[in-house]
């Protein structure tokens, strides 16, 4: 299987702090320090001929709500071919930090007006990634009840748009086999420079690029 995107095609990356990755705002072409450069720089060499232009999008903080207020400017303005979206992990952290919860049922309806929006207003292709938490610090492990059903919520969306799919929260799992979740994720949820280059991986594969 060959890598599906065309000549010219434009990738946005849109999410929250995972994505953004410190990021310069004032420069719209600077894809942060995380998983966006990481993918950007190995699909762009191992597909020259193909000249994809990266954006990211993504702003640290944000939760599907905050998306959606900026989906206008911040993806459809930009006319992307391929729409690759990241966000939950705040929908669920601010439960605990703020005593501000989103829930299930608002993420949904949330997320699929995004992807409404993005397949009526564009007809673009869609990269839906899995939020994760891994239990560092141990009162991570009580943030499960609320994160799963919003991951299964990603997932079913997925399907029923026919997303690509990138299940982060089992590659994390997977990966906190062969080294403690602290390397992958100092927090628990802020990628390590080994973390974001796992979610690259993921992203990659997810396409069907060989890189």
């Amino acid at each position: 299987m060959g890598v599906p995107f065309k000549q010219g095609d434009i990738v946005l990356f849109q999410g929250d702090s995972i994505t953004d990755a410190g990021r310069v705002r004032d420069n719209p072409s600077d894809l942060g320090k995380g998983y966006a450069l990481m993918t950007a720089a190995l699909l762009g060499s191992s597909y020259p001929e193909k000249q994809v232009t990266f954006l990211n999008r993504g702003i640290s903080g944000n939760r599907v709500k905050d998306l959606q207020s900026r989906w206008e400017q911040d993806c459809i303005a930009l006319e992307p071919s391929w729409v690759s979206i990241y966000i939950g992990i705040n929908d669920c952290w601010r439960r605990y930090d703020r005593n501000d919860p989103t829930s299930v049922e608002q993420f949904e309806e949330g997320y699929r007006e995004l992807l409404i929006r993005t397949k009526e207003g564009l007809g673009a292709n869609l990269i839906l990634i899995e939020p994760f938490v891994l239990p560092v610090p141990e009162d991570r492990k009580l943030w499960r009840e609320d994160l799963d059903p919003k991951i299964n919520v990603v997932r079913e969306l997925a399907r029923e748009f026919g997303a690509l799919l990138v299940p982060l929260d089992g590659i994390f799992a997977q990966a906190s086999m062969l080294a403690p979740s602290s390397y992958w994720a100092p927090d628990g949820v802020h990628p390590s420079p080994a973390g974001h280059a796992l979610i690259a991986k993921a992203w990659l594969k997810a396409v069907g690029a060989e890189i």
